[in-house]
């Protein structure tokens, strides 16, 4: 769980404002601002408008993929705080320079609290979820590269090498993943090592035999979790429909941008760039929400595949406007209704 030095604002606008200022450069030196600017004011607020709507439907459809994770494992929630705990992940997620790793564990931990389930089992959803979010963009990229192949639709050698490096990298995490999920005594050893380093960097503050206990303990109910579900396949039908569906969704709103600037754009260019934008998005950088990084990422994929800078730029800010703001001003007003303070006392209790 984050502390609250960690959310406060003041350690991360600076990182913001880092990132803001690597993609601003960009835009200047390479595309030019004032044609960004004049493409932006010609901008269809209907599609646009459609298009933040699609926002918030995907995040609905997102909660229910971890719901459906959550109830084979009879952690009976109701959806609204499924949602409340999404959206507050994803505030977490960008604010905290730890993608997917800080948003994962401040799920697993509210849910947990929330719930007043194992650990172990609330882990195993979240992991589940996290497997899943990865597999699909790594199927869908490779899919949608078959698919220029057939159409016939030139692929920069640079758009190429990203894509490759981005498949290997998903191909190795899913590896380890997994290993340590199914591997039990390997999980057992990784934990015995972290917690010795905890205990060395610490030097005694905190009690390193209980919290290896609840660990070995929360790692068993986590195993018997992940054994259920896969021995259970039935009940991983509708995760992954929907898991599906909300990235089918999160594809549709990048269109519907470029449908709001006047532009028709391939559907499958959209999937490449947002599979390889996504990836690189879950990638720890050490910026808030990867600002600068990813939408420079976005905007220079975009020319490389056929669509003008100008146009191929000015969709990736409008983009990132939904995806990165408009994510962290809903996601924190999530977290008032969360008592972050009280919470993260209960976690210091935990690990004193």
């Amino acid at each position: 769980m984050v502390s609250e030095k960690q959310l406060s604002l003041k350690r991360t606008v600076p990182f913001l404002l880092v990132g803001l200022l690597i993609f601003v450069a960009y835009l200047h030196f390479f595309v030019g601002i004032p044609k960004i600017v004049t493409i932006i004011q010609s901008i269809n607020l209907f599609y646009y408008t459609l298009a933040v709507a699609i926002l918030f439907v995907n995040m609905l459809i997102n909660s229910l993929t971890w719901q459906f994770f959550l109830r084979p494992l009879s952690i009976k929630v109701p959806l609204r705080k499924t949602l409340l705990f999404t959206w507050v992940g994803v505030f977490v997620d960008l604010l905290v320079p730890a993608e997917s790793i800080s948003g994962d564990a401040t799920k697993a931990y509210l849910m947990t609290k929330g719930s007043g389930e194992k650990a172990g089992k609330v882990l195993a959803s979240v992991v589940s979820h996290r497997i899943l979010s990865m597999i699909i963009p790594l199927g869908s990229l490779i899919f949608s590269f078959v698919l220029l192949y057939i159409y016939g639709i030139a692929v920069d050698v640079y758009v190429l090498a990203l894509s490759l490096l981005v498949i290997f990298g998903i191909a190795i995490s899913l590896f380890f993943i997994f290993l340590f999920s199914l591997k039990e005594t390997l999980a057992q050893r990784l934990i015995d090592v972290l917690v010795r380093f905890l205990g060395f960097v610490t030097r005694g503050r905190l009690n390193i035999d209980r919290i290896k206990a609840n660990a070995i303990k929360g790692l068993s109910a986590f195993h018997d979790s992940i054994d259920f579900l896969r021995r259970n396949p039935k009940s991983l039908v509708p995760p992954i429909v929907f898991g599906i569906t909300g990235w089918f969704f999160s594809i549709l709103m990048s269109y519907l941008v470029f449908v709001s600037l006047g532009l028709q754009v391939d559907f499958v260019i959209i999937i490449v760039v947002h599979s390889i934008s996504v990836s690189i998005q879950s990638v720890p950088l050490g910026i808030p929400g990867d600002v600068g990084v990813v939408d420079t990422a976005m905007a220079w994929l975009y020319g490389l595949l056929a669509v003008d800078s100008a146009f191929g730029a000015a969709a990736t800010v409008l983009i990132q406007i939904l995806r990165v703001w408009l994510r962290i001003i809903v996601g924190f007003v999530a977290v008032q209704w969360i008592d972050l303070k009280d919470l993260t006392k209960h976690l210091r209790q935990d690990l004193s």
